[in-house]
């Protein structure tokens, strides 16, 4: 029995590393998605007003 709650305390500690490594993730792909649609606007103001 005391193999069994070791195994679900284990699995419960991987599941919520694996929760916030997910969030983690997901929040710096949103982050770095708005920085590069960012500069993009910028460049594209650039080259729109030297033509």
């Amino acid at each position: 029995m005391l193999q069994v709650e070791a195994i679900k305390q284990i699995l419960k500690i991987l599941l919520a590393g694996g929760l916030i490594v997910g969030g983690i993730l997901i929040g710096t792909t949103i982050f770095a998605s708005k920085q590069i649609d960012h500069w993009g606007d910028k460049l594209q103001s650039v080259l729109h007003h030297k033509n």
